[in-house]
């Protein structure tokens, strides 16, 4: 297909700041017939021009030309072609400035540390038609939503040697069936898009529209996310607008003017990742950003953005002392500019792929995130609880002894659950840095450890919202990630380290009933049964959807508690569906029944209650029994 000519319409949408298909016009497009047509936005440039492998890297000869006064430099190159090297020379009309930056809209990019961008096409057959189709239907606030973090580069090596990453397209072959076998519905992807420095993560991003060729080619991650699709598994990328870096063939000081970022440190330096700190009041820059999420959309199939570090958009302070930020025009804290971005994002996400969803982390206590823009909110489709992450890790750091001074970290989630939608992260950020991994965090000797673990991951399935695990916490990893090696994925093949694996696998199991998913966001899907027993270290709830009931109740100490007593209601007989302590899952096996008989006896406000066994650190799972 022949590239799209630059029209009226494109420039007025991009310098009003609407346009979401940028990457149709700006950016280097084959020609059919030959040639390759450049195209920049570098309005305060003097020249611009192109040098790369078709033209044996000289500098000066190959120039663009204006676009009207929209700040678009364009040109037909008939030597260039696919694949080929290139970098764009930008000669400023200040101070003499000039240098060589990677293009902005790049499809691909050379391989770190090398810099240039590369002429490449998007053509890729697709065979998940029906998964498309399908992904229209439904309500994932009602549906099953188990998300595995993956760091692509990092979660397993070849065999003989574990510090080489899997390519996309070996990925696609290991991928997909591990998770199938696990039961996890989504992946989500720490950014893939092109960065520099590999311990970045990729959170600081250049290449907006490129996947990093680390990995593979544009084509092998449209085969990774194909592949994925076509085996029922949705994909999250991670993506980074509120921030990127300042090397300098990147987006800073672009055209000789803080062109992408503001000139103004205090608004356009960010002091904990020292980051450039997107304009979002300007209008092109929005444009730029919302064309850079609609296109891995589009261009790739995703199912989903997950958008990092919105607190630090939300608000012009945050991590900023007095005198190092600049208030908004009604003397406040907040980014209006940032604010109005995200509204946009998410509608042009909403209109423009339905069934799609975006994620918010967002830490803060700002109101109204996963609300509706018409509703007033920032109109994400979920959010991650940060509150409820940090509060659940701490409380489960704690020795047993001292847990029931802290009962309240974990029931005070229940005050604000249904206050968004949420997301319940155990994400990479909780084992790093000398965070330690989660089985490592545990408090007492090794069996304690992971039965800690096991009670942790049942508090986190069973609790209303969707679930998200960072690769590597289902097999119980000792070490903290390191995005520089593979998983210790030997560690599998023994007993606790599979015990913990197998339950991962019966907890998605057991999230796919209704009870267990239609009320994750929902109020009338969850009842407190206890919550109060800050002595034993008890706590008791019902999950109630889809005609089922069932009754989660935690034992948080290493003290069996036998007999104990729990208002139940709502059935005569409950059967055993789930205990944390079975041997299968690495436990004592400690004697659960099988079945409990519910009696006549007010109990928590109940007109019936039984009497249930709560075998040391763990979580158990009756449901009604039907069978009468």
């Amino acid at each position: 297909m022949a590239p799209r000519e630059i029209t009226p319409e494109d420039l007025h949408l991009f310098n009003e700041g609407t346009h979401r298909r940028l990457y149709e016009v700006l950016g280097a497009h084959p020609h059919p017939s030959g040639g390759v047509r450049f195209s920049v936005w570098a309005p305060n440039a003097r020249e611009v021009s192109v040098l790369g492998d078709f033209n044996g890297w000289t500098r000066g000869q190959d120039q663009l030309s204006p676009v009207e006064s929209s700040g678009i430099w364009t040109g037909w190159i008939r030597a260039a072609t696919p694949t080929d090297a290139y970098k764009l020379l930008i000669r400023s009309h200040v101070d003499g400035y000039e240098v060589e930056k990677a293009d902005p809209f790049a499809f691909h990019a050379e391989t770190p540390p090398r810099t240039a961008s590369k002429v490449w096409r998007l053509d890729y057959e697709w065979g998940d038609a029906d998964w498309m189709a399908r992904r229209t239907q439904g309500d994932l606030h009602r549906a099953p939503m188990s998300i595995y973090e993956i760091h692509a580069g990092s979660w397993r090596g070849v065999p003989e040697d574990r510090h080489r990453s899997l390519s996309y397209r070996e990925l696609a072959r290991d991928l997909p069936p591990y998770l199938n076998d696990l039961g996890f519905t989504h992946v989500e992807l720490m950014p893939v898009m092109e960065h520099p420095l590999l311990q970045s993560w990729g959170y600081q991003t250049t290449g907006y529209f490129a996947p990093t060729s680390r990995y593979g080619t544009p084509q092998d991650f449209m085969f990774l996310v194909d592949t994925l699709h076509q085996n029922g598994i949705g994909v999250i990328l991670d993506w980074v607008p509120s921030h990127f870096p300042l090397d300098q063939h990147g987006l800073a000081y672009f055209d000789g003017t803080h062109l992408f970022e503001h000139s103004d440190p205090r608004q356009g330096f960010h002091p904990d990742w020292t980051t450039g700190v997107f304009n979002y009041g300007r209008h092109e820059v929005r444009a730029f950003l919302l064309s850079s999420a609609c296109f891995w959309l589009d261009k790739y199939h995703a199912d989903g953005i997950r958008v990092d570090a919105v607190a630090s958009m939300l608000y012009l302070d945050y991590s900023r002392k007095e005198g190092e930020w600049i208030p908004n025009r009604h003397g406040g804290n907040e980014n209006l500019e940032a604010i109005e971005f995200m509204r946009e994002f998410n509608r042009a996400m909403y209109e423009e792929f339905p069934g799609v969803q975006t994620i918010a982390e967002e830490s803060t206590a700002w109101g109204g995130v996963s609300r509706p823009v018409h509703l007033g909110g920032l109109g994400f489709g979920f959010k991650w609880d940060m509150g409820w992450m940090n509060d659940t890790l701490r409380y489960f750091s704690k020795d047993a002894v001292h847990r029931r001074f802290h009962h309240n970290d974990l029931t005070f989630r229940a005050i604000y659950a249904n206050s968004e939608n949420y997301v319940l992260p155990l994400s990479h950020d909780e084992i790093v840095h000398g965070k330690g991994s989660l089985v490592s965090k545990m408090p007492g000797d090794d069996w304690q450890k992971f039965a800690n673990l096991r009670l942790l991951l049942a508090n986190q399935w069973l609790t209303p919202g969707k679930k998200l695990l960072f690769m590597g916490s289902e097999f119980a990893q000792w070490d903290e990630w390191s995005c520089e090696r593979s998983l210790d994925w030997h560690l599998s093949g023994f007993d606790r380290h599979a015990g913990v694996s197998e339950l991962v696998r019966r907890l998605n199991a057991l999230y796919r009933h209704p009870a267990m998913h239609e009320g994750d966001c929902d109020p009338a899907g969850f009842e407190w049964i206890h919550h109060m027993d800050a002595d034993a270290s008890v706590t008791a709830f019902m999950r109630v959807g889809g005609g089922e009931r069932m009754i989660c109740a935690f034992n948080h100490t290493p003290v069996p508690r036998e007999a104990y007593r729990m208002g139940v209601g709502g059935a005569d007989r409950w059967r055993l569906v789930l205990s944390t302590d079975d041997d299968a899952f690495g436990g004592a096996g400690f004697g659960v029944p099988p079945m409990v008989e519910s009696e006549p006896t007010p109990w928590h406000g109940r007109d019936r209650s039984g009497v249930f066994t709560l075998p040391a650190l763990s979580a158990v799972v009756y449901a009604a029994d039907s069978s009468d």
